[in-house]
């Protein structure tokens, strides 16, 4: 499959435009003002889009959500435990979320609604797998639930090729998990040391070959962050609270 990335002007978010030319498509995380450039995408690839995919419920990853899902008619799939995050989305950022209130406030244009239709993910198990139909063809993901930055953290895996790059292999798209030489911060609302350490060690687990498209920042593979990210690389190595 095919992936487009377009990035939001806040805090320089990630959306993730998921399908092939002419077939079905998902949208991961639409931050605030993506919407406009994913509509003409999708017009120009002829996509058929069948869902907006959220990594977890930080606005700076769903702020556009709304307005996304409207004009595309489709639903919001959320984890469950980040649900609650899209109904308030200033309150569960604590100190952060009140800056980035006072700063919707001052532009009218960039008010943040809540999705009207939001789909609780069914994760079982930590992993599901979820597929969105349309005529004659599938998109298909992996969906990780990885708790650490939140609680309802998700990673979506897939094989997919990525537009800056010449890839066709695994790819994933990890949300504020795992960056380029570091990880997402734990010490917002929600975040938990001991649950990103378990996350983490899944991850190092996943094939070297893959692509991780994050949440900010650029491209990087499993293989170049066991060997440069210092986090990643002890999570290999930790034996330890594997409960």
């Amino acid at each position: 499959m095919q992936i487009r990335t377009v990035t939001s002007v806040l805090l320089g978010a990630s959306c993730h435009v998921v399908g092939d030319d002419g077939g079905p498509a998902v949208v991961v995380d639409p931050g605030l003002g993506v919407t406009s450039s994913v509509l003409t995408l999708v017009r120009e690839a002829g996509l058929d889009v069948r869902a907006v995919l959220i990594t977890h419920g930080h606005v700076d990853h769903t702020w556009d959500a709304a307005p996304l899902s409207e004009r595309l008619g489709v639903p919001v799939h959320v984890h469950a435990r980040d649900r609650h995050r899209l109904a308030d989305p200033f309150g569960t950022l604590g100190p952060l979320g009140a800056e980035l209130a006072r700063a919707a406030s001052a532009d009218p244009g960039a008010e943040y609604r809540e999705p009207s239709d939001v789909r609780v993910l069914d994760v079982v198990e930590d992993e599901a797998e979820v597929t969105f139909a349309a005529p004659g063809a599938t998109v298909t993901l992996r969906a990780l639930h990885a708790p650490g930055h939140t609680e309802g953290s998700t990673v979506y895996l897939l094989r997919g090729r990525t537009s800056d790059a010449v890839v066709d292999g695994p790819v994933a798209l990890t949300g504020d998990v795992l960056f380029a030489r570091s990880i997402g911060r734990t010490d917002l609302p929600g975040g938990d040391d001991a649950a990103m350490a378990r996350t983490l060690r899944r991850l190092a687990l996943l094939p070297p070959g893959t692509v991780v498209l994050p949440g900010h920042g650029p491209a990087t593979t499993i293989a170049d962050e066991l060997r440069d990210n210092p986090y990643l690389r002890t999570a290999r190595h930790d034996r330890s609270d594997r409960t």
